[in-house]
């Protein structure tokens, strides 16, 4: 029964993971050779701090909208935020994963209730959770797909 399953049982492991220095093409390699949709970012001592996602690449690849403006007295004056901007431009000129990845990635521990994560994948509006040891080291990845799986071996 799914409701028993831990997310241990039913994660995909390895995770693949990258640092915030890897060149973002090395990167892009390892998702297009490995058909998967993220990496987790983890810092020296292997701990997530981050994850690159192929959303993230799209923000990249899709350039930036510097967003409606006004001109008066031949000035422009941006409606939008500029920190917003600024992020957006270092997105798309980034070269390094640290440039471009999320700083916020969602995560669980491997005992944590299916149920539970299923939960926090929907309410998170995400298609991944990394799987964390108690040194915060990626052992696993949740997903979606991996919910669906299950749900359909215990039907």
């Amino acid at each position: 029964m799914v409701v028993d399953r831990r997310v241990a049982d039913v994660m995909s492991a390895p995770v693949r993971a990258v640092q915030a220095s890897t060149p973002l093409q090395e990167a892009v390699q390892q998702l297009s050779e490995h058909h998967i949709s993220a990496l987790a970012v983890v810092d020296e001592s292997g701990a997530l701090v981050g994850e690159l996602t192929e959303q993230d690449l799209m923000v990249r690849e899709g350039g930036f909208d510097a967003g409606p403006y006004v001109l008066l007295l031949d000035s422009v004056i941006y409606l939008r935020n500029p920190l917003q901007w600024d992020k957006q431009v270092h997105q798309v000129l980034g070269s390094t994963v640290g440039e471009v990845m999320s700083h916020n990635p969602h995560s669980c521990g491997g005992d944590t209730p299916l149920p539970a994560a299923a939960r926090q994948l929907h309410d998170r509006s995400t298609q991944r959770l990394f799987v964390l040891d108690g040194e915060r080291r990626p052992v696993g990845v949740l997903t979606r797909g991996d919910v669906v799986r299950a749900l359909a071996a215990a039907g």
